[in-house]
C-alpha cells in the first residue's frame, strides 16, 4: 500500500511521489515565542511528528528533512517583552526553551532544522528585492507590499472570493496600497523595536512582515519547490496563500510545495478555548496533571483533518488505554510499525484506525509488536501504574460510609488516609437522582 496524504490546494487524497525520494523535506509553521504554547498549538506539533516518523519509517531517518521555524520577530512579541520590562531576545529564549521542553515531553522527536526568523533577514531581503524587480511588490512610504493582483490565480489555496478574502484578512486601510488586498513584506520598525536595514534603498530601518519568513526560511532549508507544507487549517488564509504568493512569484515556479496538509480546530468540552471562558490550557499547564503519553495519545484519536473536541473524559480514557498497551508490551521489542498499523497510517495519517490496530494487537497478546509500535509512534513508559486491590478497596469504602453513618468521623477519616496510601483518590458527592451520599474513586497518577 502507498502512502496517501490529502492535499489541501487539489482538495482530495493523492499518492505521495517526493520530487527526490532521497531528500523528502517537509516544512511546518512553529512557534511565535512569546509565551506558552496552548494545546492547540500541540496539536499540529503531534501530528507531524507522527508525519515525520512515518516518512522516516519509509524513506529512512537519514533521507528525510524536516523544518519547524521559530519566529522570534513579531508585535506579540515585542508588546510582550515591554509589558513584562525584559529584553526581547531574553522573551524569544525563555519561551523556545519552555516550548522546546514541553513538546519533549509530548513524545516529540525534534526537527531536523529549526530556523529562527532573525537568523534570516538576509533571505528575506533577498526575496523582497527579487518581488520588487518582477513588478509583484513595490515600495511605498517605507514599506514593501506584495501587489496580489500580480498573481493571477491567488486565493486557489483557501478557495475564497476577493470579497471573502477582504473580509478573512482583515486588511488594513492604507493610503500608500494600491490595493486593499496587498500585503506588507516590510515595514518600518518603531522607536524601542528590533530594526535592520532595510532593502530596496529605504533609508530607515525595518523589520519583516509575518509571511515573508517562512518564504525565506524554507527556501534556504529546503529550496524553491519542496515536498509538504504543513500547519494548521488557521494558517490556510491569509498565511499559507500568502506564502505561496511570495515564494511563486520570487521563483517563478507553478508551485512552492507539492502537498499542503493542514490539521483541524480544536475546542475544549464542547467551546471554543479562550482566556474569557476560563478553559485556554497551555501544554505546560496539562503536563502538570497528566503524562505527555497521555496527551500525545489522546490527540492522536481523532483524524488530524477533523474538528477535535478536548475533554478530561478523554484523557482518562487514554491513561486507561495506555496502561493496558503497556502492561502487555514488550518494552524491549524493535521493529517498529506493526503491518496493519503502519497500513492505517498509510491511509492520509489515519490515527484512529491505527489505535484500533493496536487494540487488536493488545486482544491477540503480540506484545513484541505492541511494544516496538508503541516506541515507533512516540509513545514511552513514564507513568508507572498504580495497582490496587479492588476487593480491597470496595470493602474499606464500605466500612467508611457505615463510619459516617455512624458519624465517626476519625474512623472515616482514618480509612481515607489508608486509601490515599494505596494511592486511591475519594470523591463525596451526592446522587442527582436520590440526593444520597455517594462516594466515587480513582487511581491517583
Amino acid at each position: 500500500m502507498e502512502l496517501q496524504l490529502y492535499d489541501t490546494l487539489a482538495r482530495r487524497k493523492r499518492p505521495f511521489a517526493p520530487i527526490d525520494p532521497s531528500r523528502v523535506r517537509m516544512y511546518v509553521c512553529g512557534p511565535t515565542v512569546y509565551d506558552y504554547a496552548h494545546i492547540g498549538n500541540a496539536r499540529p506539533v503531534i501530528v507531524f511528528d507522527v508525519l515525520f516518523r512515518l516518512l522516516r519509517h519509509l524513506y529512512g531517518a537519514d533521507h528525510v528533512t524536516y523544518v519547524r521555524n521559530i519566529t522570534d520577530v513579531d508585535d506579540k512579541i515585542n508588546a510582550r517583552a515591554a509589558e513584562r520590562g525584559i529584553e526581547i531576545r531574553q522573551l524569544t529564549e525563555e519561551t523556545y526553551a519552555n516550548f522546546k521542553a514541553d513538546v519533549t515531553a509530548l513524545g516529540c522527536l525534534p526537527p531536523t532544522v529549526e530556523p529562527r526568523a532573525t537568523e534570516h533577514i538576509g533571505e528575506m531581503k533577498t526575496l523582497i528585492e527579487r518581488l520588487v524587480a518582477n513588478n509583484c511588490a513595490y515600495v511605498a512610504e517605507g514599506h514593501v507590499l506584495f501587489h496580489v493582483a500580480a498573481m493571477k490565480d491567488y486565493g486557489k489555496l483557501s478557495n475564497r472570493s476577493l470579497d471573502e478574502m477582504v473580509a478573512g484578512a482583515r486588511v488594513e486601510v492604507a493610503p500608500y496600497k494600491k490595493d486593499p488586498m496587498d500585503f506588507v513584506l516590510w515595514k518600518p520598525s518603531k522607536q524601542g523595536e528590533p530594526g535592520w536595514p532595510s532593502p530596496c534603498g529605504i533609508a530607515t530601518p525595518g523589520r519583516p512582515g509575518w509571511h515573508i519568513e517562512c518564504s525565506a526560511m524554507s527556501w534556504k532549508h529546503l529550496g524553491e519547490t519542496f515536498d509538504i507544507h504543513g500547519g494548521g487549517i488557521d494558517l490556510v488564509f491569509p498565511h499559507h496563500e500568502n506564502e505561496i504568493a511570495q515564494s511563486r512569484c520570487a521563483f517563478h515556479t507553478g508551485v512552492m510545495a507539492n502537498y499542503w496538509m493542514h490539521n483541524g480546530f480544536l475546542q475544549v468540552e464542547g467551546e471554543k478555548m479562550s482566556k474569557s471562558l476560563g478553559n485556554f490550557i497551555t501544554i505546560n499547564e496539562l503536563l502538570k496533571d497528566w503524562p505527555g503519553e497521555v496527551v500525545r495519545l489522546n490527540m492522536l484519536r481523532t483524524h488530524y483533518r477533523q474538528p477535535m473536541d478536548w475533554t478530561v473524559r478523554g484523557l482518562k480514557e487514554s491513561e486507561q488505554n495506555l496502561h493496558s498497551w503497556f502492561d502487555a508490551s514488550d518494552d524491549a521489542a524493535t521493529g517498529g510499525l506493526a503491518p496493519a498499523v503502519l497500513d492505517a497510517l498509510l491511509d492520509d495519517m489515519n490515527t484512529p484506525k491505527a489505535i484500533a490496530e493496536i487494540h487488536a494487537l493488545h486482544a491477540k497478546r503480540e506484545g513484541a509488536a505492541l511494544g516496538a509500535t508503541l516506541a515507533a509512534l512516540g509513545f514511552k513508559r513514564s507513568a508507572q501504574r498504580i495497582n490496587v486491590d479492588e476487593a480491597k478497596v470496595g470493602g474499606l469504602l464500605a466500612a467508611r460510609a457505615a463510619a459516617r453513618k455512624a458519624k465517626d468521623f476519625k474512623e472515616s477519616d482514618r480509612i481515607r488516609d489508608e486509601l490515599a496510601a494505596m494511592g486511591v483518590m475519594l470523591k463525596d458527592g451526592k446522587d442527582p437522582n436520590t440526593g444520597e451520599p455517594v462516594t466515587t474513586w480513582e487511581i491517583a497518577r
